[in-house]
């Protein structure tokens, strides 16, 4: 089942990103470099239409580097997107958004108008960080968990570039349950709003195939476990997570894993790739035909049967 997180803020934070848009020439979105393809939020795609966008994959430092070179090159297959990878840890490479700006809408550069922005993104991907960084002074407040930022404001950068600031934005329903995941193990959805070992065997599951040697060295294992179960297991014996009588503590093995992707412990590790998106993208097209041709069906039921009854009727 797909985990689903909306807070009310965002549902508020929708209206006000629509109605300002049309004042936009650029929208920044910040994505996850982890996982670019989930992170990306498909109403910002709906709300700038043909503007111009810029893709920050952000937390470079901790995504496979092999892996977002290959998002970057087919990120930018899109008619008017630049994509590049960044992290907040080098302010030199933020530092050079705002000349990107300037190439991607130089009529107002010419004219010496100042080039509207937004920036938008998923909760607790680095985007208060950045937009620190740009100012040079802290404007936006920062925090490791999501949905620290809660209203829209507009931040003069004083060199050429507007800057509006939105809460971190979800959508109201996920429709890739992959998707749902990957946003849980990379922190972007709240802790309290998910099942840890649930979550945790996902992620072990993926690492198994995907990063079989990363684990092996982080953990310190012998063989490769076959399950997420028995690597969840394994970890937890290896760490010290135990219940009275030696059981294993799966919730705390669980934490271990998370927290520890989370912050880079264990390798530059990339959740998905633009071939699983591909692949993803057609199913969720699948499915979601499938429920509206079904909402369909029933509404000619529906009708038919309210017709029967009008003629019954006369």
């Amino acid at each position: 089942m797909a985990i689903q997180w909306y807070p009310g803020h965002m549902h508020k934070a929708r209206k006000e990103i629509e109605e300002a848009m049309p004042q936009v020439d650029l929208v920044i979105e910040v994505l996850d470099a982890r996982i670019p393809y989930s992170s990306e939020n498909p109403m910002v795609s709906k709300l700038r239409g043909d503007k111009p966008c810029i893709k920050l994959l952000n937390k470079s430092d901790l995504a496979d580097p092999k892996v977002t070179a290959r998002w970057i090159e087919y990120l930018e297959q899109e008619q008017g997107v630049k994509a590049t990878a960044i992290t907040t840890l080098q302010p030199g490479q933020v530092k050079n958004i705002p000349d990107i700006c300037r190439k991607l809408v130089p009529a107002r550069d010419k004219i010496e108008k100042d080039i509207r922005t937004m920036i938008m993104g998923i909760p607790n991907v680095g985007k208060s960080t950045i937009i620190n960084t740009l100012a040079g002074r802290t404007i936006a407040k920062t925090g490791n968990e999501p949905a620290v930022t809660k209203r829209q404001q507009r931040i003069n950068l004083r060199n050429g570039i507007v800057l509006s600031d939105t809460p971190g934005i979800l959508w109201p329903k996920v429709d890739n349950e992959a998707s749902s995941y990957r946003l849980a193990v990379t922190g972007a959805i709240k802790d309290t709003a998910m099942e840890y070992e649930d979550v945790a065997m996902f992620a072990a599951e993926y690492f198994l195939k995907a990063y079989p040697q990363e684990i092996c060295e982080r953990y310190k294992l012998k063989s490769l476990p076959e399950t997420d179960i028995e690597l969840l297991e394994e970890i937890g014996r290896k760490r010290g997570a135990l219940r009275p009588g030696g059981r294993i503590d799966l919730h705390k093995a669980s934490e271990l894993l998370l927290h520890e992707f989370r912050s880079g412990k264990t390798g530059l590790l990339t959740l998905e790739t633009p071939e699983m998106a591909e692949i993803e993208k057609e199913e969720v097209a699948r499915v979601l035909a499938e429920k509206e041709a079904i909402k369909q069906q029933k509404l000619e039921q529906e009708n038919l049967k309210r017709s029967g009854k009008r003629h019954q009727g006369e």
